[in-house]
């Protein structure tokens, strides 16, 4: 197929949920492609994005479908997890976009796309069940991660934001190819805190996902001399909820809203037994936040020599580690602007190259439709 140029275009169809990162990748995506001539509408599943986040994808340029389908892995039972699947597909058709992009790849597992599918790895439950939990799955993860595996084998290309998390999914679902990894970016937002007298430690996330480990962090906050402030959401969209005793919850905040906080660059803490990049840790590194984070794989490759790593299950280590960091300014200093110059590499741009080349690479290989008029090869 030919490749559209800017003033032909390239229509994406993309799905996306307003209930964790994906969100905010879908946009920046959205909105860094469109200078390449790169037309994106957004399915959006799950819950229906709130005013501020409705307020974003404006500004990216987006085109929402709120579709009001079940998140797959919030999903009761196949049947419906296979009927948004097969909903994504009627939108495809009516719209015809000329790439489908599954930020949910199960989605493919009972869809017929008539265009080339790039799926994206951002989480699966048996790569997070192996990092969470022993034992093995249960039976409602057994269907879920069926469906994962057919609809990773359905895909024309995988993409996952991080080597470690890549070896993971091909582990799990055995397969032939390891995902080709694109890091995900992430566009800085305005720094609009100013530094307070009052030292705090922030989090951020989806904090009632166990994965997140936020009742470690909540225990290590009554250990320490300042508090901790934790923002996001105590329940999710699947009824998961947790109890923060210790720590001082948030709630769910804007953008806007958290950019104040890391404004006031706080050492920010994420413990995640499970996190397959961490765009909240970036974020906090584009403001210099000193990191304390958890040794991860994911944040090993990430973040080597720009944060501190501590065992997540070791709350006097991590409670020492911020306390050294509130001991010694000058070794904090240092951490918060390596993180900072480790920030730089993972920006928009270079995670919109790495997708458009998965574009460019799948509607080569699969010439599905006529190109579109007037393009150039």
């Amino acid at each position: 197929m030919a490749w559209p140029d800017e003033k032909t275009g390239l229509h994406v169809l993309m799905t996306a949920d307003a209930v964790g990162g994906v969100w905010q990748y879908a946009l920046d995506l959205s909105e860094g492609l469109r200078p390449h001539g790169v037309k994106t509408t957004i399915a959006v599943l799950g819950p229906p994005p709130s005013a501020d986040q409705r307020a974003m994808a404006e500004a990216a340029a987006a085109t929402l479908i709120l579709t009001g389908l079940p998140l797959d892995w919030a999903a009761p039972s196949p049947h419906e997890a296979e009927g948004t699947g097969r909903a994504i597909t009627r939108i495809a058709a009516h719209i015809r976009p000329d790439v489908v992009h599954l930020n949910t790849p199960a989605l493919a597992a009972s869809a017929a796309f008539d265009v080339p599918v790039v799926a994206v790895c951002h989480s699966c439950v048996a790569t997070w069940w192996h990092a969470v939990k022993t034992g093995p799955l249960p039976e409602e993860f057994v269907w879920r991660t069926e469906l994962v595996k057919r609809g990773y084998d359905s895909a024309a290309r995988l993409l996952a934001p991080t080597h470690a998390f890549a070896q993971a999914t091909a582990q799990a679902y055995k397969l032939l190819q390891t995902p080709i990894v694109v890091r995900n970016g992430r566009r800085a937002m305005p720094v609009t805190g100013q530094r307070q007298p009052n030292e705090f430690v922030f989090a951020a996330g989806r904090l009632w996902d166990e994965g997140k480990n936020v009742a470690v962090i909540d225990r290590v906050a009554s250990r320490l001399t300042i508090p901790i402030l934790a923002a996001g959401p105590l329940e999710g969209p699947n009824g998961t909820k947790v109890m923060v005793a210790h720590a001082r919850a948030l709630g769910r905040l804007s953008d806007a809203e958290i950019a104040q906080y890391l404004g006031a660059q706080p050492i920010f803490i994420s413990m995640a037994r499970y996190e397959p990049f961490g765009l909240a840790v970036l974020e906090a590194a584009q403001t210099e936040c000193a990191l304390v984070l958890s040794d991860i794989p994911t944040f090993r490759e990430l973040w080597e020599d720009a944060a501190l790593f501590v065992d997540p299950s070791d709350e006097d280590a991590i409670a020492k580690a911020i306390e050294h960091l509130l001991d010694h300014p000058k070794a904090r200093a240092d951490l918060g602007r390596a993180a900072r110059k480790r920030a730089d590499a993972y920006t928009v741009e270079a995670m919109c190259a790495g997708v458009l080349n998965a574009y460019r690479s799948v509607l080569c290989q699969n010439p599905l439709r006529p190109p579109v008029e007037g393009a150039t090869a």
